[in-house]
């Protein structure tokens, strides 16, 4: 019998996720060079990595023959300071994906279910297929979450929610007064996991305190990420905060050492680079506006985004992505979202903006 034949059902039916194309390989399969493409595709910042963490990046490189910190001490310090919780309500992860599958390896099960929203970030079913369980697709609203719908479509195998916000692939946002009112509603023994890993980039008059509802709401689960607006993807790191029962349930599944040391030096760095954090959101709502104004001069239908990207329509986003790729300028086709006839741009520099739109004008008229 085939090896591969005894693996779960559900795992072989689970298709992997694809991310954002490299630089790299995109210059391979065109013959062009590296320095002359630019990567709009995966949302990262722009600006790099924070002077501040790049500093504690050099200091760390020394102690690398060495396991890193396995309780991230001085990361879990830092946050607690800045967030006001005791250290024992945060679990750090490899990425906050790694608090989502945390999330799902501790909660879901062969005869559980998880709910979601339609257009939702893909490690949400990816984390509950892989666990054996039912997974529960919301209709999004306006391409986003449509909370009372969610709230229905709670079962009773239900034991996880997944909620983004704002949301990947489209951006949209629900305000924290109807988002509060959703977990508040909520049933006790169903974890309501909040994914705010876009959370920095939200207007002033649109931010909320998620922090303040762990006290209220012991099933809440809140995860946000450095791989953003921090700059660190490269080096994976993300924290949960909960309430502290519910982080001892993660840290058991939790592998040990899962951040390493230079992620956990970083962002410890990062996370007090205020200066650095304004600079790119700045940037990032600059950007926006002219990439919004620009999109729709071109006839483009975009979707509202809170987030350091932005969603548009056109008919053939297939074509299009790939005329774009021949110009050596990298988006993200979001057909697996259930999105085909979208595409995905990060808001790049100025600079980047500019090669982006002048390639899609081309592209669209070819």
């Amino acid at each position: 019998m085939d090896l591969c034949e005894q693996s779960p059902s559900y795992v072989r039916a689970i298709a992997p996720y694809q991310p954002g194309k490299p630089i790299s390989e995109l210059a391979r399969e065109m013959g062009l060079k590296e320095k002359k493409i630019i990567k709009l595709a995966s949302n990262e910042n722009p600006l790099g990595v924070s002077p501040r963490a790049k500093a504690a990046i050099k200091k760390a490189i020394a102690e690398l023959g060495r396991y890193p910190d396995g309780n991230a001490f001085d990361l879990k310090a830092a946050l607690a300071k800045r967030y006001r919780v005791p250290e024992e309500c945060i679990v750090i992860g490899n990425g906050s994906n790694d608090l989502l599958e945390m999330a799902a390896a501790v909660f879901l099960a062969p005869g559980r279910s998880a709910v979601y929203s339609q257009h939702c970030f893909a490690v949400y079913p990816l984390a509950t297929q892989s666990r054996g369980a039912r997974s529960i697709v919301v209709p999004a609203k306006d391409y986003g979450h449509d909370l009372p719908r969610m709230l229905a479509a709670i079962g009773n195998d239900t034991r996880l929610v997944f909620i983004a916000n704002p949301n990947n692939p489209t951006g949209t946002f629900v305000p924290g007064a109807e988002l509060e009112d959703f977990i508040a509603r909520a049933p006790r023994e169903v974890a309501v996991v909040v994914d705010e890993a876009y959370t920095e980039y939200l207007p002033r008059e649109l931010r909320y305190d998620s922090v303040a509802w762990l006290s209220k709401y012991p099933n809440f689960i809140l995860t946000r990420t450095f791989s953003k607006v921090y700059g660190l993807a490269g080096l994976r790191v993300g924290f949960g905060l909960m309430q502290p029962a519910v982080a001892d349930l993660l840290n058991r599944v939790r592998q040990p050492f899962n951040v390493n040391s230079l992620a956990l030096a970083a962002a410890t760095a990062a996370l007090g680079d205020t200066k650095f954090v304004a600079k790119s959101v700045k940037m990032n709502r600059a950007g926006m506006a002219v990439l919004e104004r620009r999109l729709k001069r071109l006839g483009l239908e975009t979707i509202p985004s809170c987030a350091n990207f932005i969603s548009f329509r056109l008919r053939r986003a297939g074509a299009v992505y790939e005329k774009l790729l021949r110009q050596g300028v990298i988006v993200r086709p979001i057909g697996g979202y259930g999105m085909p006839e979208h595409l995905r741009v990060t808001i790049g520099t100025p600079k980047e903006n500019e090669r982006f739109l002048a390639a899609l004008e081309s592209a669209l008229e070819d």
